[in-house]
């Protein structure tokens, strides 16, 4: 599936460093020498981005940080969209095509960030695995359970240093739920709800029947890459992608991993064992529900079961709703509460034998409810602490400072996101996309029964439903020809 390209790791910065280094008459001043405030060259990553229109931009500019890096390389296949990034860096190398930047600038770079749509993340990070570079990849971390996996493995076996996109796990709201969780505050948890008002964008619809004028500066057949052949159409791109199977994740892909990470990052699960799921429809003119299998459904509700773990001794339901779904009010929560985020769009609530402890999206406003009132709330940072200022939670700064000390080093073993837990997480919410896509599967045209629909048994070591073969088609996509 994926082409694995030999190369010869090229350690610029460690040759630097130990060699004192005099180049072509020049001397490397330490930064210590030069005072604080002062980036010495060395102590400077050299970063590709590739995707850098939408949250892209975003991921650029941040591993940037204001200069203490340098990005020499980007590259995007819609220039419209990536132009931001090409005027805010004007000597970075320009690429349409990313494996015509690897080839030209493999010796040049030491880092990756990679923010395309989530067919394109697994072998995109794979090739930049292979040729030893460090890789910041967006959520969720691939497309299908499969790449999750050897995408995991690929990090271990390349010694490259990673990190998923999903913010919220460096924050102070997850860090306190995990820990209020940890010191047990709320006791064993037996079920988890977990709810988004996504999708905000189309689902559940016919697959476009019409070719649409192409965009300027698009260069379409690259942004299809890994999906089958597919004509443009404005429904595709930009951002919409998210709600067709060929090339997104649907709502549980977009959320999922800002969401569910809170609780399964603090009761330490790991594969689940059950999914099963109910899928909402759109409806036709004459009031028939429409099922199109191309398109993420309107709204879903997913259940995974997991065994009790080393933090929780007790077996845990976690039930996910999207498209405007959301659990009732416990009654141990006020009812003049709002649950989760502010606007209670959003949130997770995780249910304990003596409380319920309760977040919002990235894990902001934790807090925890007991004998109906709220006992516990986040503290105000301590002003200038740590990266309580920094983007995104220092998430993206966090990556680059541990890329600079490598694999294994203390900085990275602190990262939050890296993918020996990214791609377990990944793995959980595909699995429920994997129970999405088989709601509806028939036997074949003519049969009036939908095996699907029945509750789905995991065997997570090796990747399998058990029960109902004609699941595993999810587990694992092909590859359109030539990719």
């Amino acid at each position: 599936m994926f082409q694995i390209v030999g190369y010869m790791k090229t350690d610029r910065r460690n040759f630097i460093k130990k060699a004192g280094m005099v180049a072509g008459g020049i001397y490397i001043i330490p930064r210590h020498v030069m005072g604080r405030g002062y980036t010495a060259p060395s102590d400077k990553l050299n970063i590709a981005c590739i995707g850098v229109g939408g949250k892209g931009q975003s991921d650029c500019f941040n591993v940037w940080d204001n200069g203490k890096n340098n990005i020499v390389a980007i590259a995007d296949v819609d220039w419209q969209r990536g132009k931001a990034a090409a005027e805010k860096f004007p000597n970075a190398k320009k690429y349409t095509d990313y494996r015509k930047l690897f080839e030209a600038e493999s010796k040049n770079i030491d880092a990756v960030t990679i923010s395309t749509p989530d067919h394109q993340h697994a072998i995109i990070a794979m090739d930049a695995m292979s040729l030893g570079k460090h890789v910041y990849l967006q959520k969720p971390l691939t497309h299908d359970i499969y790449e999750a996996r050897m995408l995991t493995e690929a990090a271990s076996k390349y010694k490259v240093v990673t990190q998923m996109g999903n913010q919220g796990a460096s924050g102070r709201g997850t860090a306190q739920f995990v820990d209020w969780f940890r010191k047990g505050e709320i006791g064993k948890v037996h079920t988890v709800y977990i709810w988004t008002d996504r999708p905000v964008w189309p689902q559940g619809i016919p697959k476009p029947n019409v070719e649409a004028e192409m965009p300027n500066d698009l260069a379409w057949d690259l942004w299809v890459g890994t999906a089958p052949a597919t004509a443009f159409h404005p429904l595709y791109h930009p951002f919409k992608w998210r709600g067709w199977w060929d090339f997104g994740t649907g709502a549980l892909g977009d959320m999922g991993c800002h969401l569910i990470d809170p609780p399964y990052r603090a009761l330490g699960l790991g594969y689940p064992t059950q999914v099963q799921c109910s899928v909402g429809s759109v409806f036709s003119k004459d009031w028939i529900p429409d099922y199109n299998p191309e398109s993420c459904p309107p709204s879903s509700t997913v259940q995974l079961n997991f065994a009790a773990t080393k933090y929780n001794k007790s077996d845990v339901k976690m039930i996910w709703m999207d498209g405007g779904l959301r659990p009732f009010h416990p009654d141990i929560i006020p009812a003049e509460d709002l649950i989760g985020d502010p606007d209670g769009k959003n949130g997770v609530i995780m249910m304990g034998t003596k409380g319920i402890l309760t977040c919002g999206t990235y894990g902001n406003h934790p807090k925890i409810y007991m004998k109906g009132k709220k006992v516990r709330t986040l503290a105000p940072p301590i002003p200038n602490e740590g990266t309580i200022n920094a983007p995104e939670n220092g998430h993206p700064t966090l990556w680059t400072e541990a890329c600079k000390t490598g694999f294994g080093s203390t900085e990275h073993k602190m990262l939050t996101s890296s993918f020996d837990f990214a791609g377990p997480l990944t793995e959980t919410i595909l699995m429920g996309n994997l129970a999405i896509r088989s709601y509806n599967y028939k036997e074949s045209p003519e049969s009036k029964d939908f095996p699907g629909r029945k509750k789905l048994l995991w065997d997570g070591i090796n990747m399998k439903i058990t029960n109902f073969e004609a699941a595993n088609q999810y587990v694992k996509r092909n590859y359109r020809t030539g990719w």
